[in-house]
């Protein structure tokens, strides 16, 4: 009988490649089952997307135009500034922080927000709206997309069907470091769009920032009764590239000598019409000024006012509202600036408005100007504001014939605020410190 034949048996070292070469399999197809999943997630959330964007944009075309009396038309005079002309009242309305995602995440609460514009502006029926910054919030943790475009577009088409003429400040959350589309891209998108009612100019390639810009009010005689100037007060700054920090960006100085350059050229504008007509005299302009962040003198104005237990001082008083924001309170520029002395200076600018701080809603007499925070639309950006109603709003100005204006704070819960479509359920929160304590 033949010998047995002794059993193969394999050393460790033969075996451990074995082993190594399972466990990468295995780590394979656990990456390959993982990409898959992105894929998928990844296309649903883009299609979900694409289907929320195309009803919201239908739901902005759904909305009547306002209903004016006679509407205001405005028109390009020689330095190319949009002019409106009128004898009587001119209404601005300012609107800001209207915060549309327009990603997966935030569709219902995109509609909330266009459902709040359209209310506001068709009952105030204003001339002209301003928009202070941050019309597209494309913020992917909140709103699900990286893309600042369809928010444009969306909010731009609204303006269209309400027949509306208005212009926008660009603000931070407008065009991220991240987003798909820059700044100067969004600046062509707004001027160069099909958007007949929108007044968006990109403003001087010498100056920082876009959409720096002048829309003036004259009388029936060519007489500049009040100049609106648009600045971009841009974004992030200090290597703050993605905003974590808090660290916002300034008007940079040659804004400020843009200022005061196209200041002297209104008013040799306004000294010319006022020779043609035989009239003796000069014609200063007077002007209010429309940004997104706030400059440092509001940080100070506040300071000033707090630290005196919240009453008026001699360069502070208090004109209306409150302040809802924690921690810094007021999140301005990080660095000085000049526009603020230089306004001082050339005396013409009286009032300046600003958004970016959503929670605040105050305005204060500071040193000669008024400092405004704009009410805000926010119902996406802050944890929970779209639960909360006593800061959303719009602020109303309106400007006399003779050039001096007047200005209050309206809130969007109102009964003249009705809708084509029902407003959501909110609480009404209580402020219990800042102004109110006075």
């Amino acid at each position: 009988m033949a010998a047995a034949l002794p059993k193969k048996t394999m050393s460790k070292d033969q075996t451990q490649p074995k082993k190594k070469r399972k466990i990468g399999k295995i780590i394979l197809r656990i990456l390959a089952v993982l990409l898959c999943a992105i894929v998928v997630f990844v296309g649903v959330t883009a299609l979900i997307s694409v289907i929320g964007n195309k009803a919201n944009l239908k739901k902005a075309q759904s909305f009547n135009p306002v209903q004016y009396t006679q509407q205001l038309m405005p028109e390009e005079d020689e330095n190319g500034n949009w002019s409106f002309t009128t004898d009587k009242p001119f209404k601005v309305l300012q609107l800001t922080d209207v915060h549309v995602g327009a990603g997966w995440m935030s569709l219902k609460k995109d509609a909330m927000a266009l459902n709040a514009v359209a209310a506001m502006v068709t009952a105030e029926k204003p001339d002209l709206v301003i928009v202070t910054g941050d019309i597209a919030y494309p913020v992917p943790f909140q709103a699900g997309t990286f893309n600042n475009k369809p928010a444009a577009k969306i909010f731009a088409s609204l303006m269209e069907e309400l027949g509306v003429y208005w212009t926008l400040a660009f603000g931070n959350h407008d065009t991220e470091a991240y987003s798909f589309f820059s700044r100067e891209k969004m600046a062509s998108f707004y001027e160069e769009s099909d958007y007949p009612h929108c007044l968006f100019k990109s403003g001087p390639a010498d100056v920082d920032g876009c959409g720096n810009q002048i829309i003036n009010v004259k009388d029936p005689d060519g007489i500049i009764t009040q100049s609106l100037f648009v600045f971009d007060s841009h974004s992030y700054t200090d290597n703050d590239w993605f905003g974590i920090l808090w660290k916002y960006d300034n008007i940079h100085e040659n804004q400020v000598a843009w200022y005061r350059d196209s200041l002297a050229a209104l008013n040799a504008q306004n000294d010319a019409r006022l020779a043609e007509l035989g009239k003796d005299g000069k014609s200063d302009v007077q002007s209010l000024a429309f940004f997104h962040i706030p400059l440092v003198e509001m940080k100070d104005a506040w300071d000033a006012y707090t630290e005196n237990g919240y009453a008026d001082t001699d360069d502070v008083k208090l004109v209306y509202g409150v302040a809802g924001e924690t921690g810094k309170v007021v999140y301005c520029g990080m660095h000085e600036d000049d526009l603020f002395e230089t306004m001082q200076e050339l005396g013409s600018t009286k009032g300046i408005f600003f958004g970016h701080d959503h929670l605040n809603n105050f305005s204060v007499d500071y040193k000669g100007i008024r400092l405004t925070y704009g009410m805000s639309v926010d119902y996406l950006a802050y944890p929970g504001i779209y639960k909360k109603g006593a800061q959303r709003g719009c602020t109303v100005i309106e400007i006399a014939p003779d050039g001096t204006f007047d200005y209050h704070a309206e809130n969007y819960y109102q009964d003249k605020y009705t809708s084509q479509y029902e407003k959501e359920p909110v609480t009404m929160q209580e402020v219990t410190y800042a102004a109110v304590e006075q």
